[in-house]
């Protein structure tokens, strides 16, 4: 499990980047600091193996925490998370060993990316003692070949859109009304129709009229593709 400090003077900005990194397989919070006094204090505490900082906090920034931390040979990996976008400070980061740097606002698919190529080569480094170029290449410009990622609509939760998705992969290719749908999943009717309008929009559901025995007939979704035809949305 990789440890994981958070340091940012924004308590809400820890609290998001938190939940983010709880949605990522093999990663703990181990601390979380405002400052990089703060921080500093902590990892004497903590025994931590990655730093998520920002660079704008009052006192001293988080470039100089990494060059501080890099003087006195502090053994932390430090992902820069910030607004800063000039190339002086990317530059600084990268130069005194950022493994890498995000730029705010972010999505959860960077931060994601950034993260499990990071488990993978710590992982990978812990069992091998050496590395060949392409065992290393794959894990170095692992975030580099990632495809991007199209963004949902408003309105469209990609953890409810999954939700969904797979509950209509689990019909094997029968017909079903939104009511249906709904019910299945456990959401309202009227959020459930965003959502197969969503998948309908995007040719991976067909709406036809079904003409029953009994009663009137009723519209019903049937599924066109398989699960990887969303794979450009989700994660």
């Amino acid at each position: 499990m990789v440890k994981v400090m958070i340091v940012d003077d924004d308590p809400m900005v820890v609290k998001f980047n938190g939940h983010y990194l709880n949605m990522v397989e093999g990663f703990e919070l181990a601390a979380t600091a405002h400052s990089a006094a703060e921080s500093l204090r902590l990892l004497e505490e903590y025994e931590i193996d990655l730093v998520l900082l920002d660079i704008f906090m009052p006192g001293m920034g988080g470039l100089d925490l990494l060059t501080q931390l890099r003087r006195i040979g502090k053994g932390v990996d430090v992902m820069i998370v910030s607004a800063a976008c000039d190339s002086q400070s990317i530059k600084t980061a990268l130069r005194f060993g950022a493994v890498d740097y995000i730029i705010k606002p972010f999505e959860f698919e960077r931060l994601n990316a950034a993260l499990s190529a990071y488990r993978e080569l710590t992982a990978v480094m812990e069992e091998q003692a050496q590395l060949n170029q392409n065992e290393l290449d794959s894990f170095l410009l692992s975030t580099k070949n990632r495809p991007v990622r199209e963004p949902l609509p408003k309105g469209i939760d990609p953890h409810t859109l999954t939700t969904v998705w797979e509950t209509i992969q689990s019909l094997d290719g029968n017909a079903f009304s939104t009511e249906e749908l709904a019910q299945l999943v456990g959401i309202s009717r009227i959020s459930m129709r965003k959502y197969l309008d969503f998948l309908k929009q995007r040719d991976l559901l067909i709406l036809r009229l079904i003409y029953g025995t009994v009663g009137r007939p009723v519209y019903k979704y049937r599924c066109l593709q398989s699960s990887p035809a969303l794979k450009r949305f989700l994660f």
